[in-house]
């Protein structure tokens, strides 16, 4: 490609982004039924049709949004699950990677994904399950993995996913009560970790003999 040509494609790519983001601030700020495009355009410093160039409409955008800060959530404790050994400590880092780096660190994408997106339109609804059965495979295989590193077994065939889909639900609840509706601060965080830790390890080696 031509120089031309590549920073037309950088603009472009910058002016999505930009876009994005703008929706993300106001999507949490104010709610996503009352943000309208023009809102976003004026807080990305674009023209109406510019958005519409990017995105279909504002369910579009609300649909790209889930999809990245999906994308950025799965890294995030992807990272954490490549080194776990399911031992307190290295549990309690997924933990604080998940309360600390994502709840706390990035409120705008916890309301948007925990809340905003929260009862729309069945594609919407479907980008939320779609995470949520992502989330629940890698934490699946992870288990997995650091039971034959172990050399131990599960009691069931159905334990890996019976803990990975636990998990997701106890730090989904969490989220949404101690961040989206307590607004708890940074020094809540540690304890909340070590506490639900504690309640998940216990339920964990039961299910695992060998």
């Amino acid at each position: 490609m031509s120089r031309s040509a590549l920073r037309r494609l950088r603009e472009k790519e910058i002016r999505y982004n930009t876009i994005l983001k703008a929706a993300e601030n106001l999507f949490a700020k104010k709610g996503y039924h009352r943000t309208s495009i023009e809102e976003i355009a004026d807080l990305a410093e674009v023209s109406t049709g510019a958005v519409y160039f990017y995105f279909k409409n504002k369910e579009d955008i609300l649909i790209k949004l889930m999809h990245e800060i999906g994308h950025q959530l799965r890294k995030l404790l992807g990272e954490e699950l490549q080194k776990a050994d399911f031992s307190f400590d290295s549990f309690q880092n997924i933990a604080f990677a998940f309360l600390r780096d994502f709840c706390l660190s990035q409120p705008e994408k916890l309301a948007i994904f925990f809340r905003e997106s929260a009862g729309r339109s069945s594609e919407v609804e479907e980008q939320r399950k779609q995470l949520f059965i992502d989330l629940t495979q890698d934490i699946k295989e992870a288990f997995i993995r650091i039971n034959e590193e172990r050399e131990k077994n599960s009691v069931s065939g159905f334990a890996p996913e019976l803990i990975a889909v636990c998990i997701v639900g106890v730090y989904e609840r969490i989220a949404c009560h101690y961040f989206l509706w307590k607004e708890s601060s940074k020094e809540d965080v540690e304890d909340i970790a070590q506490k639900s830790v504690s309640f998940m390890l216990g339920g964990i080696e039961s299910l695992i003999k060998g």
